[in-house]
């Protein structure tokens, strides 16, 4: 997995000493493989000086990132994401698109088995495989138990839902994601990369 890169321009003083640090405006283009959740979900990151752009497709696994590609091919982006799931994925399907994508310079925030497993970690850490169904189950009753709201799908405001505890879910993510060793995205179940995606953007975010 090729990882974020991240720009900074260096303003040097007398003698060529650093005196300044600014970070350099980036670009994002995110393509998901989910018309709604995932876009709704990063469309809500308030990012300043930066340009995200998300784009919502039909494709599934190495055709979503050939489209990222395509839709890459032309512009000036600093970083490409691609958000998609195991979901029904065949194996072959993932390490094929996933192999494609480390070719290509696309960053995956890839969830298995889905992405209600980066919701759910924003209120405690799972390390049992479910199903889509119990994902969402279970995070209904967080919500109703927390926030006293339901869980609905395509939700447009599940970003500003669950900001206060988004720290809680980069760290259950990290620490999911490097209790694999070696990482494998078909057999590491569950697991979720998206916390790197939101880091990435998280640098960029208006205070």
């Amino acid at each position: 997995m090729s990882g974020a890169k991240r720009k900074s321009e260096r303003v040097r003083g007398r003698r060529g000493r650093i005196v300044g640090v600014r970070e350099v405006r980036q670009r994002f283009l995110i393509v998901c493989e989910g018309s709604q959740t995932e876009p709704n979900y990063f469309r809500a990151f308030q990012v300043a000086g930066c340009v995200v752009e998300i784009q919502d497709t039909s494709r599934r696994g190495e055709g979503l990132i050939r489209e990222a590609i395509r839709r890459r091919d032309g512009n000036e982006y600093d970083q490409v994401w691609c958000v998609f799931d195991h979901d029904d994925l065949q194996p072959h399907q993932i390490i094929e698109a996933i192999r494609l994508a480390e070719q290509s310079d696309i960053n995956i925030a890839f969830s298995n088995q889905a992405f209600e497993l980066w919701y759910l970690l924003h209120f405690d850490y799972h390390n049992t495989a479910m199903t889509r169904r119990d994902y969402c189950k279970r995070l209904d009753r967080y919500l109703q138990e927390r926030l006293r709201r339901r869980y609905k799908k395509n939700s447009t405001d599940m970003y500003q839902c669950l900001l206060r505890y988004q720290q809680t879910a980069i760290d259950n993510a990290r620490r999911l994601h490097q209790g694999y060793n070696p990482w494998s995205p078909v057999d590491a179940d569950p697991s979720t990369t998206v916390y790197l995606l939101v880091e990435a953007l998280n640098r960029h975010r208006r205070p």
